[in-house]
């Protein structure tokens, strides 16, 4: 990320971040689109299959590519994600044992150039455009989601199949396999441009927490930002996600620790803190699996997380033959392969996912894997949390608190975290988008200020807004953890 500042430049090294050749406006306005393509996701396959799906990912990865090399953004390159291109890596070498070639090619192509295009915004935006990109993203999505659904129920009046094909009478696939369901105007689950209400849901969650924030710190015009809030709380409402309401209540647990966190006045303080809040997660944990019956029935979903325990269990015995190394990388699974077609069945439709992060990494990539994916998540977290928490000296001995827009990286990898129990989407499109673009973010602080060393202060949110202003055009350090 973009990290002006008015530190004296090291020798070879400039204190502008890029050479500006393309007007601004317009490279925001791309990185907009791009972010806005990841949340796509299923939305591309629905609309134009995967030969368009593939056209469109191609060619994106290509105009960024060339803003890239026309606007060669100067950043620390050796403070890249590592644990999370090392994730990669290890999926990349799979091709080299794996049981599905094919499905593997293809599938990597689409993780190298999601992790690519992470990495070209977090290199030309700065802390205060992601924030507002991401925002911009998410308002394409829910008002795309609305105006599609609107569409369904006024013009088309019925339900609507992938590539718009109108079911005939005779239609016997179950309404799983319907882009949309027609239930706009109903008590039921609406879908939105996704063709997944869950995935509905997750996005309006993402809102939530931006538009939310947007408006307590006063960062755009209030009016807009409410009517935004609005319409992703309808679409959270209507997705009715049991997951995204476990994300939701998980993110506000963070939010009011983050806030009493940020109170403390000590150290000793806080390591209280860090005890308390450590015994009640683990006693809130251990309350939610004793009444998860009750809490699944009250939310509308199974005690058998919807026929996951069927598919874990069935992923979880293909792990178990080749454990270090898995069989091969896949993600999303590829419905035509040999090996997936027919294997796990689901209302009459093949299962592209295993429906929990954890085990289809174990499965794809085995032990190793899994352990490159949960460092790089693990530290993805660590830091943010960290930023979340930061707080920047003043030029006297107060220190000024920072602006509650440093809680978006963290409430992003609480929703990772939570979602990736029950589903994989952290592995690709949006979920793996953020995670890398952020981590990219977050890392690309300066390490001195006015030439002075930063001794014992992290320098995780220094490239990241301020109420009142960007640290970006005021180049200070910030205090935290390492």
């Amino acid at each position: 990320m973009a990290s002006h500042t008015h530190a004296r430049p090291r020798a070879g090294a400039s204190s502008t971040p890029t050479t500006r050749r393309i007007p601004q406006r317009l490279v925001r306005a791309w990185c907009v689109l791009v972010i806005a393509s990841s949340m796509a996701g299923t939305a591309w396959l629905m609309a134009i299959g995967v030969a368009g799906s593939a056209v469109v990912v191609a060619l994106t990865t290509l105009g960024s590519a060339a803003i890239w090399a026309i606007q060669r953004p100067r950043r620390r390159w050796r403070r890249l994600p590592w644990f999370a291109l090392a994730y990669v890596g290890w999926a990349l070498a799979s091709l080299l044992w794996t049981e599905w070639p094919r499905a593997t090619a293809m599938t990597l192509a689409l993780l190298l150039a999601t992790t690519a295009q992470a990495i070209f915004v977090a290199s030309v935006l700065t802390g205060r455009q992601i924030i507002e990109a991401i925002a911009a993203a998410v308002k394409w999505m829910l008002a795309l989601s609305l105006v599609f659904e609107l569409w369904v129920s006024l013009v088309w009046r019925g339900p609507v199949l992938p590539q718009f094909v109108r079911p005939g009478p005779g239609f016997e696939g179950d309404p799983i396999m319907f882009w949309s369901r027609d239930k706009l105007f109903t008590d039921d689950r609406i879908q939105g441009i996704f063709g997944n209400a869950n995935s509905l849901a997750y996005i309006a969650l993402l809102g939530l927490v931006v538009f939310g924030l947007q408006i307590n710190t006063r960062a755009g015009r209030r009016g807009p930002l409410v009517a935004w809030t609005v319409l992703a709380a309808f679409c959270f409402w209507r997705g009715s996600s049991a997951t995204a309401a476990m994300c939701a209540i998980a993110i506000a647990i963070v939010i009011m620790v983050v806030l009493l966190m940020r109170r403390a006045r000590t150290a000793h303080v806080r390591r209280i803190l860090y005890v308390v809040f450590a015994v009640t997660g683990v006693s809130l944990i251990v309350t939610l699996w004793l009444v998860r019956e009750d809490l699944f029935e009250l939310l509308g979903r199974s005690s058998d997380l919807s026929g996951r325990k069927e598919i874990w269990a069935m992923v979880a015995a293909r792990f178990a033959e080749s454990p270090l190394i898995g069989w091969g990388y896949s993600v999303p699974w590829v419905p035509t392969d040999p090996f997936f077609d027919g294997w796990i069945v689901d209302r009459g439709v093949t299962v592209m996912q295993a429906h929990s992060t954890w085990f289809d990494v174990a499965m794809q990539l085995g032990v190793v894997g899994l352990l490159f994916f949960a460092v790089a998540l693990g530290v993805f977290t660590w830091r943010a949390w960290f930023l979340a928490l930061g707080r920047i000296p003043r030029s006297g001995t107060d220190r000024e608190p920072r602006s509650r827009l440093l809680l978006i990286p963290a409430l992003v990898a609480t929703i990772l975290l939570v979602q990736s129990v029950t589903e994989s989407s952290p592995l690709l499109n949006w979920g793996w988008f953020l995670l890398v673009m952020l981590a990219f973010a977050i890392k690309q602080a300066p390490a001195s200020v006015r030439g002075t060393p930063v001794r014992r202060r992290s320098t995780l949110a220094a490239v990241w807004p301020l109420e009142g202003g960007d640290p970006i055009e005021r180049g200070v350090p910030v205090e935290g953890a390492a």
